[in-house]
Parts: C-alpha cells; sequence; structure tokens
C-alpha cells in the first residue's frame, strides 16, 4: 500500500470523526451524561491523530497524480492550503480535549472552561473541514469543481460525441 492509497483510504477520518464527535457532544449535553461528553473527546483525539497520518502521506498523493491528465497544481496548492489550516485547527482541537478529558477525569471545575474551547472550535474547525474535503475532492472530481470549465469541456465533448 503506498501513500496514494493510506491519503484516499484514512483522509475520510478526520472528518468524519469531527462530525460524529460534534454530535457524540451534543448528545452528552442534552442527555446530561459526563460519559458521553469524555467518548466525544476521545472522538476529536483519534481524528487529529488520523490528520496527522493522512497529512504525512499527502505529500506522496500528490507526487503520484500531479502528471496525470486533468490534474492541475493549483488545486492541490488549494487542497494542500486547507489542509494545511485544517491540521492546525484539529490538532488544537484535539490537545484542548485532551486537556479537557484530563480534568473531566480529575473532576475539577475548569473542565466547563474545556468544553466550552471544545464546543468553539468545532465549529471553527467543521468550516476547514469542509474547505479541505472539497478541495480534495475537486483535485480529481471535475464535476464538483466550482469553476466549471472542465465540466464545460467534457459536457460539450459528450454533446458533440452523442451527435455523431
Amino acid at each position: 500500500m503506498n501513500d496514494l492509497h493510506l491519503h484516499l483510504v484514512l483522509n475520510h477520518f478526520p472528518l468524519i470523526g469531527l462530525a460524529i464527535g460534534a454530535l457524540v457532544l451534543l448528545f452528552g449535553f442534552l442527555l446530561k451524561k459526563p460519559q458521553v461528553k469524555t467518548t466525544a473527546l476521545g472522538i476529536f483525539i483519534f481524528s487529529a491523530i488520523m490528520a496527522i497520518v493522512v497529512n504525512y502521506t499527502g505529500e506522496g498523493a500528490e507526487h503520484a497524480v500531479e502528471n496525470l491528465p486533468d490534474i492541475s497544481e493549483q488545486y492541490i496548492e488549494t487542497h494542500e492550503d486547507a489542509a494545511e489550516l485544517f491540521l492546525i485547527m484539529i490538532l488544537v482541537l484535539g490537545g484542548i480535549s485532551l486537556v479537557t478529558l484530563f480534568l473531566a477525569i480529575k473532576k475539577i471545575k475548569l473542565e466547563v472552561y474545556g468544553y466550552l474551547l471544545v464546543i468553539l472550535l468545532v465549529i471553527s474547525t467543521a468550516f476547514a473541514a469542509k474547505d479541505v474535503g472539497t478541495s480534495g475532492g475537486e483535485i480529481r472530481h471535475s464535476e464538483i469543481r466550482a469553476d466549471g470549465t472542465i465540466n464545460q469541456q467534457e459536457f460539450q465533448k459528450k454533446i458533440k460525441t452523442d451527435d455523431d
């Protein structure tokens, strides 16, 4: 298994982990269950660790696709920039989650502030997650590119082929 394959297999874990962790945290607060809230913290910590692995495989994935047809360096660079910001944000979220988990286990009243920070970081990291996921998909999936340039070219080729 090479870096490209690992990157494609693992890149969903930090994004989906963020979403699942947010839902688990929400239910922890709604149900007033400390165990559920600490489970959410564990999910955020796991997501941060997975983001490190995904980031590590990104360079190898880039080298594997950069010379393929219809792959633009612009899309790769946009994804790299978004991934860098997301990595920083999810690592901060993972770190704050780890501290909050420690505070919760030790039953230190400061855990309330930890959870408040976690909630704020989850919301802001979700925006970065959306950007990194979308920009990564745009590298190979021309049908989702916002500019539509390749979409139009492919569409025109298809119409021309269908007419012949």
